[in-house]
């Protein structure tokens, strides 16, 4: 393992590929989302782009800020960068409505020639459903998260930097599928109930909070490339472990659970009962 870098300046690290790729993304949202606000205004508001592209921002820290450096030697740092990851990105770009916009802010003979006849196929279609499912999505999420700490797993990721990159691509796909069904953008229909979500946030918070106290309870150093990691900080590798499980179990605790409630006052409120489930196609 190399030495850390001597000041956070020098432990950024912008990847080339993933940086562009996060560009031209943005970009295309932000083109679309100027064209089509024009004839729906009301469904992309200010906020969706301000939404979107902070959430990109997070995606752009998260690979290339210093806790992308840190991942090596402090698992509380690695359990940050997840957190981005899994828990601020996805929701952030879903509340972007991104469909739309992205689409729209495609060329036209892309769409035309190649987009639009791969999206009336009966094989896409059948394959969009199947991974848009509410239970596809709560399990793809809950293993991605349970599987990739496993400690074979977790070790395999640190020592190979392409394993990383797909843990990293697990981690935000998945999310953002469960994401859509909590939040159901604008266009999309929910294909579960609103009062559904509640339980399916609150079991994912329970999964969080199991893997969260077996980091802080265990009593023994999980990852071995902890133990032996050059010591950049006060914390011993079993306390460093013990922070990263309860930032985890804290951190994620409160993206689920807050959620959760906001739905049940919903849900149980004159209004929401009166006008059904429109009022929650955020």
């Amino acid at each position: 393992m190399q030495a850390f870098p001597d000041g956070i300046a020098r432990s950024w690290s912008v990847p080339v590929v993933p940086t562009a790729a996060i560009l031209i993304t943005t970009a295309i949202y932000l083109r679309g989302w100027r064209h089509a606000r024009k004839t729906r205004p009301h469904e992309l508001p200010d906020w969706r782009a301000i939404s979107f592209a902070a959430g990109m921002l997070g995606l752009f820290l998260a690979i290339a800020s210093p806790l992308d450096a840190l991942d090596d030697y402090l698992l509380t740092a690695h359990m940050l960068q997840h957190f981005i990851l899994m828990s601020i990105t996805p929701p952030l770009l879903v509340l972007g409505a991104p469909t739309v916009p992205l689409l729209r802010g495609l060329p036209r003979p892309l769409i035309r020639k190649a987009l639009r006849p791969l999206f009336q196929s009966d094989y896409f279609q059948r394959l969009a459903s199947f991974i848009s499912h509410p239970m596809f999505a709560w399990i793809s999420m809950n293993i991605a998260f349970l599987a990739w700490h496993l400690p074979a797993a977790y070790e395999l990721t640190l020592r190979s930097e392409p394993w990383h990159n797909i843990e990293h691509l697990c981690f935000v796909v998945s999310s953002i599928l469960f994401w859509i069904n909590v939040l159901a953008p604008w266009p999309a229909h929910r294909r579960w109930p609103v009062w559904t979500m509640i339980p399916y946030l609150f079991s994912s918070d329970l999964i969080n909070t199991i893997l969260s106290a077996f980091l802080a309870f265990s009593g023994r150093v999980l990852y071995p490339t902890y133990a032996a990691a050059e010591r950049i900080s006060r914390l011993s590798p079993i306390q460093d472990q013990v922070a990263a499980g309860s930032e985890m179990w804290v951190l994620n605790s409160f993206v689920f659970v807050i959620p959760a409630i906001m739905l049940t006052i919903s849900t149980l409120s004159p209004k929401s009962r009166h006008y059904g489930s429109k009022h929650y196609r955020t």
